[in-house]
């Protein structure tokens, strides 16, 4: 028996077949009815002409089906490529051409979309989700094809500083290895333990923190549809939850909710936040509860969490992001390659067993990412006496907002796209709901106006990437000797554009 995620969900199955697997919204999937649901998906898939190692995408909210579907395309021996709903057709388009997918699965409400995500290139088979409702029911069945551990089993799509989209390659080698690791340093992955996800399935926290870790040790992995503050205060008592990951307006909404002062968390042992700075009112707020907020620094390509601060430092060393883990080592680095010294900055760098091998049909930038066994984040950090990481800057100039990454390039392509516009330069503007939000800096020489300029945007990409500050200036945005945009100095002169300019959206 292979050494794979659908190895260890027959095992549980076998095992536990009772044990909880999946709760959504309180319905709720033993290890039993889980194993046999996502085997019959996976004999579908099969029978249906699907070759193990292609690729199908998995477009769709928070649902109980999403990660049954998830299993079984890994089940069938082909390659879970996460679709994020709020894509518009045209993004959607692009990562499907970028795996190579064969087959897209959503769920009804999708088609419209679907099809003319179609319509934008070459053609691909769909399916629904209620293509696969009909197979809750039945007997045993144990189906999977295995495949090797270190063939792709996912790919996840990360923004970079050029607007491509990437395709970071997961193996069942990987993903183990981030699951073994885990249960080494994090008190709430253990097997039996319930994690809560208030976070999309389809990124990294959800697929591979949630949905797949727990599969490998057997957990309870309570999902919510949307994101009630005052629910998931309740439910962390009500299901003893163990563990927890979120970004910091997540937290900061469970904290203000009416239900968080009675609410009951002596059970949560790993509490993870990242995505965003985190103010040491926030931190102070659980530590009452007993709770030790722990800070992050990861990457899809690490695995999501390369270091997080240790429980006995959380309070104590507030800026830190902890000095790696077991296995998985860090370091600052200057622009030769030499490690930087304690307190100099330098480009964080890392290297462990969950790090991804490469991007899929990418070998060049696999080859820039990966150097001498250290992946090279393209993010400023440095390092205290103790060795201890603090994250200062993203060398690769993405937006966080909410804990997603936008490429600014991506927006200031859409923007360039539109008659009248002559430059333009998209920054982060800092927002007290998502942590940061999109602003774009334009001059142009027709009678383009922001609203247009919204529209146009409205048209083309998600609205979470849809600039919430328009500026429109008269003179030419700063530049490098080399002709490029000097992004320095135009985030030095609108460093407060939240506070000069009103939001435009």
């Amino acid at each position: 028996m292979a050494a794979t995620i659908a190895s260890a969900l027959y095992w549980w199955a076998d095992t536990e077949p009772s044990r909880s697997a999946l709760i959504v919204d309180d319905e709720t999937l033993s290890y039993r009815e889980l194993q046999d649901w996502t085997s019959r998906v996976a004999r579908r898939i099969a029978e249906s002409g699907i070759a193990p190692g292609e690729r199908i995408g998995v477009l769709g909210p928070n649902s109980i089906t999403w990660p049954v579907i998830a299993l079984g395309v890994l089940k069938a021996g082909a390659v879970v490529v996460p679709l994020n709903p709020r894509l518009t057709p045209a993004e959607l388009r692009k990562v499907l051409d970028d795996s190579g997918a064969v087959l897209t699965i959503a769920p009804s409400e999708f088609a419209e979309r679907i099809e003319q995500t179609r319509q934008l290139g070459t053609d691909f088979r769909s399916l629904s989700f209620d293509d696969f409702t009909d197979l809750r029911s039945g007997g045993r069945d144990d189906f999977r094809i295995d495949v090797t551990p270190d063939e792709p089993v996912a790919l996840l799509f990360t923004s970079g500083s050029t607007g491509l989209s990437k395709g970071v390659i997961c193996t069942n080698r990987t993903l183990l290895s981030i699951v073994f690791e885990a249960t080494l340093t994090e008190e709430g992955f253990r097997p039996g333990c319930t994690s809560l996800l208030l976070l999309p399935l389809v990124f990294t926290p959800g697929l591979v923190w949630g949905v797949l870790m727990s599969v490998v040790l057997g957990n309870t992995l309570i999902v919510e549809k949307e994101f009630r503050p005052g629910r998931a205060a309740g439910l962390i008592g009500r299901y003893q939850v163990n563990a927890m990951f979120g970004v910091p307006l997540m937290w900061e909404s469970i904290a203000r909710s009416e239900e968080f002062a009675d609410a009951e968390m002596s059970s949560l042992r790993t509490a993870i936040v990242g995505g965003a700075a985190v103010s040491p009112a926030l931190l102070k707020a659980w530590a009452d509860k007993g709770v030790a907020l722990r800070q992050i620094y990861g990457m899809t390509e690490a695995g999501g969490v390369a270091t997080a601060t240790t429980r006995a430092e959380a309070l104590t060393h507030p800026d830190s992001c902890g000095a790696g883990s077991i296995f998985t080592e860090l370091k600052v680095v200057r622009s030769d390659g030499t490690e930087a010294g304690p307190g100099e900055e330098g480009e964080i760098v890392v290297r462990g067993p969950g790090v991804t091998p490469g991007y899929w049909n990418d070998p060049a930038t696999t080859a820039q990412a990966l150097r001498e066994g250290w992946l090279h984040s393209g993010d400023l950090g440095r390092r205290d006496e103790q060795g201890r990481i603090t994250f200062v800057d993203r060398m690769k100039d993405l937006i966080i907002t909410g804990g997603i990454n936008i490429s600014p390039v991506e927006i200031e392509r859409v923007i360039a796209d539109l008659d009248g516009v002559e430059e333009v330069a998209v920054i982060a503007a800092t927002d007290e709901r998502f942590g940061e939000t999109p602003a774009a800096i334009v001059t142009v020489t027709g009678d383009v106006d922001v609203a247009a300029i919204v529209a146009h945007c409205n048209e083309v990409i998600a609205d979470y990437k849809v600039p919430r500050y328009v500026v429109i200036r008269d003179e030419p945005l700063p530049r490098l000797p080399s002709g490029k945009l000097a992004k320095t100095a135009i985030r030095a002169e609108y460093r407060d554009v939240a506070d000069r300019f009103e939001k435009v959206r």
